[in-house]
Formats: C-alpha cells, sequence, structure tokens
C-alpha cells in the first residue's frame, strides 16, 4: 500500500439511474479524473418500488466510484452535480469518503512516485 496515495485521494461514489453512468464518467473526466468503475446494483428506496401484476419491482441502478486527488475533489463533485442533474429529485446521489487504504491503481501509483 502507498501511504501517499491514501492522504492524496477520496473517493466519490455517484449512484444514479440505470443508463446515466456514461454521463457521469464524462463529466468527472471533464473535471480531471482519469476514469472511475461502473457497479450495477438496485434501488430499495420506497417511492421507487412499483407493482405490476401483484409482484415488487424496483429500478437497477448504477454505482460509480471515481478515485480523484484532493485537490480535484471539489470541481469533479461539482461537475458530477452539475452534469447529473443529482441536486434534481430522483436523479440520484453523491458522495465524498476518505480512503482508510488504497493500492493498485497504476496510474496513480506513477504520480506519486514523481
Amino acid at each position: 500500500m502507498n501511504e501517499r496515495l491514501k492522504r492524496d485521494n477520496k473517493l466519490i461514489v455517484t449512484i444514479v439511474k440505470k443508463g446515466r453512468a456514461k454521463k457521469i464518467c464524462e463529466a468527472a473526466k471533464k473535471a480531471g479524473t482519469k476514469g472511475g468503475t461502473t457497479l450495477m446494483g438496485k434501488g430499495t428506496s420506497a417511492k421507487e418500488f412499483k407493482k405490476m401484476f401483484g409482484i415488487t419491482l424496483n429500478e437497477e441502478r448504477e454505482v460509480i466510484l471515481t478515485v480523484t486527488k484532493n485537490e480535484l475533489e471539489e470541481e469533479v463533485f461539482n461537475e458530477i452535480v452539475e452534469k447529473g442533474e443529482i441536486n434534481k429529485p430522483g436523479k440520484g446521489i453523491v458522495f465524498v469518503m476518505d480512503l482508510k487504504r488504497i493500492d493498485g491503481i497504476v496510474h496513480l501509483l506513477k504520480e506519486a512516485q514523481e
């Protein structure tokens, strides 16, 4: 594990409806990140549940994980909120987490050694 990586980077987590991850990733890249990872998930909010023929369905979600340098965190976060319209009802959620441990992100490892 590289100690500098965990001190110099944050994890931005964005959760949106299926099909919106590309827009979020493009916004993050525009703000200076190198990319991100998208995972599939399912929403469990009571408002999201729908009944059809007696079967409860819930919408699929995309979870975008973006590691970014501390100095880019605010710009990336704001770009995701703006382009993803996160501040509008039903569009998603975004939050930032400190990284306790990190390794394996080659481009960040190279930058940390410079």
